[in-house]
Formats: C-alpha cells, sequence, structure tokens
C-alpha cells in the first residue's frame, strides 16, 4: 500500500511581504525560487516560495490550503502587464476619491495600487486616521471603471513608510522598505535600556512611529547588563576604589570614577566592593562558635 507525503512551504506573495504556508501535496519538483500560484481571499496570487518547511513546525497542518499550480512563463509576463497597471489605476483611484467628494479634507491618502497577477482583483491601499470615514462607494465606481473585484485596504504609518521608501536617519535605505518583512513590537524600554536620547528626533522614525532598529540591540543589551554593576555602585579597581558613572554594556566595561578621574574599567578587571568587604569583615571576625576566636572544630577545612 502506497502513501503520499505532504509538503509545506513557505511563500511570499510580495517582495518584503509575510511568509504564508501551504501545501505542496506529493510535488517534490517544486523548490526555493519557484513561482506558484494560490487561492487567498484577494483571488488567486502569484507567490515565490522561499522555504520547505518542517512538519513539526507546522503550527495547525489542517488549516494549510493547498496551491493550485506552478506558475507557467505566461503567468509571469500576466503579471508584470498588470503591474504596469498600477500607477494608472493609483491615479483614477484619486481622482474618483475627489471628484465623489470623499477626500475633501485630505486625511485620506492613497498609497499604493496593486494588481493579482490576472488582474481579477485590484487591492488599493490608503492610510486615514479618519475612522468615519466612508470609501465603500469609491471601492464601487473603481470596481465599475476597471470591471474587476477591488478591495480597499486601510494600512498603518509604518507600512506607508515601507511603500514610499527613501532614507532613515542613519543615512542607509529604510530597513522597513530593504528587509524587513514583519514588524516587530518597539517600546520606551528599549531606548532607555540602550542609553540613547528620548527625543523624539533620536528615537521616532519618518512614520511618527519608534524607530525599528531599537529592537535590534535590545536583547544583548539587557543581557549584558545583567553582568555590569548600575550607575552609582561601588566597585574596586586596578585604580582604586571608584563609583560607576557610566555603563557600556557592548563593550562589556564600565566608566569608574576613582578620585577625580575617570577610568574606563572590563568586566574581568571589577571587583564589587561590598562583596569585597563582606568576606574581609569575615575573615576578621573569626569562628562565630568559639568566644576565643580560637577554632578547632574543622569548619576551616
Amino acid at each position: 500500500m502506497s502513501t503520499t507525503t505532504s509538503t509545506v512551504i513557505g511563500i511570499r506573495l510580495q517582495k518584503l511581504g509575510k511568509l504564508y504556508h501551504f501545501d505542496a501535496g506529493d510535488d517534490d519538483t517544486i523548490t526555493p525560487g519557484d513561482h506558484v500560484i494560490v487561492n487567498t481571499k484577494r483571488g488567486p496570487q502569484l507567490g515565490q516560495v522561499i522555504n520547505h518547511i518542517a512538519p513539526e513546525d507546522v503550527f495547525n497542518p489542517r488549516a494549510i490550503k493547498a496551491i493550485s499550480r506552478k506558475a507557467t512563463p505566461r503567468d509571469m509576463v500576466l503579471r508584470q502587464v498588470w503591474q504596469d497597471r498600477e500607477l494608472n489605476a493609483l491615479i483614477t483611484c484619486r481622482e474618483q476619491a475627489n471628484s465623489l467628494r470623499i477626500n475633501q479634507k485630505g486625511d485620506i491618502k492613497f498609497v499604493k495600487a496593486e494588481y493579482n497577477y490576472d488582474g481579477s482583483w485590484l487591492t488599493i491601499l490608503y492610510a486615514t486616521e479618519n475612522k468615519k470615514a466612508n470609501i465603500d462607494p469609491l471601492r464601487r465606481e473603481m470596481a465599475r471603471i476597471f470591471n474587476c473585484n477591488v478591495d480597499m485596504q486601510l494600512i498603518g504609518p509604518r507600512d506607508v513608510a515601507k511603500i514610499i521608501g527613501g532614507y532613515g536617519a542613519c543615512g542607509g535605505p529604510r530597513c522597513c522598505s530593504t528587509f524587513l518583512t514583519e514588524f516587530s513590537p518597539v517600546s520606551i524600554k528599549m531606548a532607555k535600556a540602550q542609553g540613547i536620547s528620548l527625543s523624539p528626533s533620536e528615537i521616532t522614525g519618518v512614520c511618527g512611529r519608534l524607530r525599528c532598529c531599537l529592537v535590534y540591540e535590545y536583547e544583548q543589551y539587557v543581557e549584558a547588563k545583567k553582568m555590569l554593576p548600575g550607575r552609582g555602585k561601588k566597585v574596586m579597581t586596578p585604580h582604586g576604589e571608584g563609583i560607576v558613572r557610566d555603563v557600556r554594556p557592548l563593550k562589556d566595561s564600565v566608566l569608574v570614577q576613582v578620585e577625580d578621574k575617570r577610568y574606563e574599567v572590563t568586566r574581568e578587571e571589577l571587583e564589587p566592593l561590598a562583596e569585597l568587604r563582606a568576606l574581609e569583615a569575615k575573615a576578621k571576625a573569626g569562628c562565630s562558635k568559639h568566644e576565643s576566636g580560637g577554632c578547632d572544630c574543622g569548619a576551616k577545612n
């Protein structure tokens, strides 16, 4: 009796999009880099295979849909044809929004138009903070003009920045537009742990949200700080007794003030002063079991 094994693959529908899991069935010819056709809530989509997923890493195998088929050269050409029409669709969308008086206040930003590979679905990505904005009339008008299914998708400020692209404060291309496929939660605590100024210009990106790069070294800072004394602690150094004035986690060192001078001291060179004095006091106290201090109980052995 023969059995068939299914292969779970990770697929991206966009270059920097999320990874979705699909079932490739018993087709062992599908390899990373191949393109396949899959059915989604926005109709058939063309995606690229990124990797194979181990069965034990699949959270809910029954919820995984099967791919439709491998993409053909015709499918690839079709996708390019419809991608070339996206700018025209976006311009038309903005014109219709003005014509229908939907965006009179200018509080709706239509960012991008995306066709699926065969042009049967058109998705308009837009951003707004106006929760009362009614864009359903615009969706219906766009569906009439382009004679296809139209979906209006609300996106956040980080997604807008990702689509627009450009350069970040570091001088390089924005992380969200070059390699980030998902946005991680970012908090003020991460900036504080790294000693970064809490000035808005220092910790916020062009999207108006906390910079994604605050996440990158946060865990390393937390782990490194566990091994180093905090600011204000008294420590013993090769230069004498001093007080920690600054912590430099990534260098595994601290800045210690000894009298009127400051020295950078590595963790290996530090001795916690409180522990050192406690040991000295214990050594001077003698044996706690005998008043005379003389000991023959064997506690020292």
